[in-house]
């Protein structure tokens, strides 16, 4: 087996120590994980990034965030999981400008909205957990609604799409909203086993 050597990066990144020093919760040794100073993380404190993660300039991440291994958030990408949890496990990318929201305003009127409001002016909100499950990918430029609860294992969203409802594993969904339009292949779980044993991590 060879050693694993993550691909060549470019940018300012975050070193172990600056994260850790923030209060994200960072494996024992950590390895390759690329956060990049140009990206805004609130309520670091709260976060979990495992080994082998890549976050590009720009992006928003505020929250209660768990991030497996192997995962990309791209560009421009906004994560608001607010007072609740958004979960990446492993092998997922999230393509730039792509945004999830764990929580969502009433846009029909019966309460007021923003988060200047207290709860009790804001209580008709859509509000919940958001889990993108192993292999799930984000096209650019899409959405992930609370109402969704997040992706499948092995889902994949197309560009700026708007996903509303739950998915069931292994589809391709675009549209807005989006709907299953084809099946996703699953060849990609035997390129993960391939890659495991094939190297050192």
């Amino acid at each position: 087996m060879k050693q694993y050597q993550v691909p060549s990066i470019q940018g300012e990144f975050y070193g172990v120590q600056e994260l850790q020093d923030m209060g994200i919760t960072l494996p024992k040794n950590p390895k390759g994980i690329f956060i990049s100073k140009k990206a805004s993380l609130y309520n670091a404190h709260l976060m979990t990034v495992n080994n082998y993660v890549r976050i590009d300039d720009f992006c928003y991440i505020h929250g209660n965030i768990m991030i497996g291994s192997f995962v990309h958030i791209c560009a421009f990408v906004l994560i608001s999981g607010g007072g609740n949890k958004v979960t990446l496990e492993d092998f997922v990318t999230i393509a730039p400008r792509a945004s999830i929201f764990t929580a969502s305003d009433d846009y029909l009127g019966e309460t007021l909205t923003n988060s200047l409001m207290m709860a009790e002016f804001r209580n008709n909100m859509d509000i919940s957990n958001i889990i993108l499950k192993k292999h799930s990918i984000v096209g650019a430029s899409s959405v992930i609604l609370p109402t969704s609860h997040g992706l499948e294992e092995g889902v994949s969203v197309g560009a700026m799409s708007v996903l509303k409802s739950p998915t069931n594993s292994f589809g391709v969904y675009c549209g807005i909203p989006a709907r299953r339009i084809a099946e996703r292949k699953k060849n990609l779980l035997d390129l993960e086993r391939k890659f495991l044993s094939a190297y050192v991590f």
